[in-house]
């Protein structure tokens, strides 16, 4: 254990120390037989007291390793297991930027929650985030999924549920959902655009309503009075004044050259949910009544809508006869002027958007308040004879490939709160998802959400379906047809009903 130099040092240390001790004489000469002797003894002693020493410093060695085996022992009873989530949203920024920040802002109380309970993992979100179209951002998660790189979370349309969970590529949710108190406070209609087969596959993280908004200017261009303009939402809510009625508006303000031909009444430039609640105002159904999972398609309704929208565009220049081409600044020139459109179709989250991106200079949400009004679409006066909108809830989905759905639907349930979900709904202009938010005083103040909290009292849904594409693509195909002039709302029939029939076979409905 110890070198030869270093042993004969100590030897020699040690008898010089036990003689001066014992207050020995050095003699001046010793004989070599005693000297001998004399080492022996020295060096029997010697090992036993570096025996002693090497024997206490190992027992401390023993002492210190078994500390430091019990420090790390404690080190790893009170480790945490870092759990990236990845949540995946489409938002156009800046007002819609709360989908995925909500998510971000939970991650405290989520881990909070971890904590307390004992659980070791910790929640690290990773966010992907942007305004891509929905059709690619439909097909992103679909190709992901297939791909086996899902995120954990994708926030989405609620329709998509139809497809998404028939694939597997979404879990089911309904029997984790009570787990967790915060979805208690979810508005309990809002359930029903998560359903498919009578479970639930997501939460809803916004709602909105797809109101009529007018312009007060051109209203009084045509000689209303400020209590008829100011009236307006009113009437239209008790059915006094119609779709027909809206549409001989819009055509006067053409005809006396208040509006250039086309802008009397502007509706989405593209396909999308909107177009359905023009069916449902002229007494359609998609639903089978019977319980099917077929779809269902009235054509007595369709040909109502289609012959309305030819009439505006074909004969009555009420509507662009290219109005579907997909153009979506056409909001920058409708906020340019509210002297350019008289009626305009669009999504409540559009009033934020309006007042965000092009309206500061001129004073922002007041300016919008001062010229421009909003109330559900009217009545069909030869449909239901009520006033309608629909809604559009954007829900949370948990991908089923995720390996941690508790802690996706944990960091979900901390994000469907009044305070986060009020503040993106202020921001964006959607309305709130949940019940405790009708008297939350933040979401009172906000008078355009207060203001139209009421349209959901008027609201339809898409229905989740795996064959909603396939029939929406169909339906809008005689829109396009029908606007564009290049077939009667009779033929129009005939084409959306023969590609039905040729797309879903057994699982359409044709009346």
């Amino acid at each position: 254990m110890f070198s030869k130099k270093f042993t004969l040092f100590f030897l020699t240390v040690l008898i010089l120390g036990l003689l001066t001790a014992c207050g020995a004489a050095q003699p001046e000469t010793i004989t070599i037989v005693e000297t001998v002797e004399v080492e022996k003894v020295v060096e029997k002693e010697v090992e036993v007291v570096v025996t002693k020493e090497v024997e206490k410093i190992v027992e401390k060695e023993v002492e210190v390793v078994k500390e430091v085996e019990k420090i790390v022992e404690v080190e790893k009873e009170g480790a945490t297991e870092e759990v990236t989530i990845v949540a995946r949203c489409k938002a156009s920024p800046p007002y819609e930027e709360g989908r995925c920040n909500n998510l971000l802002s939970a991650v405290g109380a989520a881990n909070a929650e971890l904590a307390a309970a004992g659980d070791k993992r910790r929640i690290a979100l990773e966010v992907i985030q942007d305004d891509a179209d929905w059709g690619p951002y439909k097909t992103e998660f679909e190709l992901a999924s297939d791909a086996g790189e899902a995120p954990d979370i994708v926030c989405s349309g609620h329709e998509h549920v139809g497809d998404w969970a028939t694939a597997g590529f979404i879990r089911d949710l309904t029997d984790d959902l009570g787990k967790y108190p915060e979805f208690d406070d979810v508005i309990d209609s809002l359930w029903t655009s998560t359903e498919l087969n009578g479970q639930r596959w997501g939460v809803p993280q916004d709602a909105e309503a797809r109101p009529l908004y007018y312009s007060k200017p051109l209203l009084r261009e045509l000689g209303w009075s400020d209590d008829d303009i100011e009236s307006l939402d009113e009437r239209i809510a008790a059915g006094e004044y119609t779709f027909q009625d809206m549409l001989d508006t819009a055509a006067e303000a053409v005809e006396k050259g208040i509006v250039e031909p086309g802008d009397g009444w502007w509706h989405r430039p593209a396909n999308g949910p909107d177009f359905l609640y023009y069916y449902y105002g002229a007494g359609g159904e998609v639903t089978d009544p019977a319980g099917s999972n077929a779809l269902v398609f009235d054509t007595a309704a369709a040909q109502k809508v289609y012959a309305m929208l030819y009439d505006a565009a074909q004969t009555r220049n009420i509507i662009r006869p290219n109005k579907l081409d997909a153009d979506w600044d056409f909001h920058k020139e409708y906020t340019s002027s509210f002297e350019n459109v008289v009626f305009v179709f669009e999504g409540t989250w559009r009033w934020s958007s309006w007042h965000t991106n092009y309206l500061q200079d001129v004073g922002g949400e007041s300016y919008l308040f001062e010229n421009v009004g909003f109330a559900p679409i009217p009545a069909n006066e030869e449909g239901t004879g009520e006033p309608i909108t629909l809604t559009h809830p954007l829900i949370y989905m948990i991908s089923s490939q995720s390996e941690n759905p508790d802690l996706a639907l944990l960091l979900i349930s901390k994000a469907t709160v009044k305070e986060l979900n009020t503040d993106y709904a202020i921001a964006s202009g959607h309305l709130g998802v949940l019940k405790s938010q009708a008297d939350y005083p933040t979401y009172k103040t906000a008078r355009f959400l207060s203001e139209t909290l009421p349209l959901l009292e008027y609201t339809t849904f898409l229905p989740n379906s795996p064959y909603w594409s396939a029939y929406s693509e169909a339906y809008f195909l005689g829109i396009q047809a029908v606007e564009s002039g290049d077939l009667t709302p009779e033929e129009a029939i005939e084409v959306v009903t023969e590609q039905l029939q040729n797309e879903l076979g057994d699982n359409v409905i044709i009346q």
